[in-house]
């Protein structure tokens, strides 16, 4: 593949010899390309390309977001749909790359129909150091179905990423959303929304962020909880070894008797670095179980004396702590992102 010599494809969890992958959506620029399927029950193609062949797809455009005329025309995306009660074995991957336009602008669509099981892992990259990325992506989980999406994100230095997410989940539907930056950007800036309209709709929305001098973090999730026995967690994770970071968590009950927790905990290892946590709770009915919890701090002292105690050394005290705190293997990160988080405990071990 012409991109694996440009990009390194598996920092951002992309198998480029597509094993175990149940099919592939490749967009350098604004061109598409690589299409594959590999498992009935799935269909994959550009969002463009969908809007032309399948007149189901309008129904979706725009559909879980009000548009936004200033955006003006995207380029392509990807349109990923699964059949009813298809149970797709392996992930999806889709990947994003900028390698010379200066400005990304793609329209995603991601439809997990009634009873089908989905995971989609979506890389994005670029190979200059400036540009930006507009993305825009509307996902819908029907009745029963289950969609676990996995973000990867290693943009250059002075890259600017401008995402807009929203996300409709039916009755029973689960979303699971993990959010991974561990490289620096000149500013992101995303806050996707679920709506849990059906009964019983679940949502866990998760982010680890590595932060660094020069970078701009302003990140978050929000879910609205709509209907009868809905549930919802915010986990937010944050390394700062400078830069400036907006961690925010915005639960919104509007059901009698929903539960929902946000929990935001932030590392604060550089002086040149903020954090700013921004958890926010908002009942609009009785009987809610609605909590959160947030911390901004440094390792602290008497956590790395409690392992030296026990045979650590300081350094591998400290790599202890950082590994727990970001607390990646919940997640299931790939594989190549292992060596990624090794740098980073590196890191902190200096900072500390």
């Amino acid at each position: 593949m012409r991109v694996k010599e440009d990009f390194n494809l598996e920092m951002v969890g992309i198998d480029v010899e597509e094993r175990e992958r149940a099919g592939t959506y490749m967009q350098v620029d604004s061109g598409v390309l690589r299409c594959t399927v590999k498992q009935p029950g799935l269909v994959i193609m550009s969002t463009r390309e969908a809007l032309k062949e399948l007149p189901e797809a309008k129904d979706y455009l725009w559909n879980a977001l009000e548009e936004d005329p200033n955006l003006g025309a995207f380029s392509n995306g990807y349109f990923i749909k699964t059949e009813p009660n298809a149970n797709i074995l392996f992930p999806v991957q889709a990947c994003l790359l900028i390698e010379k336009d200066e400005t990304q602008h793609v329209h995603n669509i991601i439809i997990a129909e009634e009873n089908s099981e989905l995971r989609v892992i979506t890389g994005c990259a670029s190979k200059p150091q400036r540009g930006k990325h507009i993305g825009v992506s509307e996902f819908y989980v029907k009745r029963g179905a289950k969609l676990h999406f996995t973000m990867i994100h290693m943009w250059g230095r002075e890259v600017e990423v401008l995402p807009k997410t929203a996300v409709i989940v039916e009755e029973g539907g689960v979303f699971i959303s993990d959010y991974i930056c561990l490289h620096p950007a000149a500013k992101i800036k995303a806050y996707p929304t679920v709506y849990l309209v059906g009964e019983k709709a679940t949502t866990r929305l998760q982010t680890v962020l590595v932060s660094t001098v020069g970078s701009h973090l302003d990140l978050g999730s929000r879910a609205y909880l709509r209907a009868k026995d809905t549930k919802a967690e915010i986990i937010s994770r944050v390394v700062c070894f400078g830069g400036d970071v907006i961690a925010r968590g915005h639960l919104i009950g509007e059901y009698p008797g929903v539960k929902a927790h946000l929990e935001c905990k932030g590392l604060l290892l550089s002086p040149n670095g903020r954090i700013h946590a921004i958890p926010e709770l908002e009942g609009r009915a009785v009987d809610l179980e609605m909590s959160h919890e947030a911390a901004v701090g440094k390792i602290a002292k008497e956590e790395i004396e409690y392992l030296m105690a026990r045979g650590l050394t300081e350094e591998e005290a400290t790599s202890t702590i950082v590994r727990g705190f970001l607390n990646v293997d919940i997640l299931g990160i790939p594989e190549s992102l292992k060596k990624e988080l090794d740098k980073i405990i590196e890191m902190s071990e200096d900072a500390h």
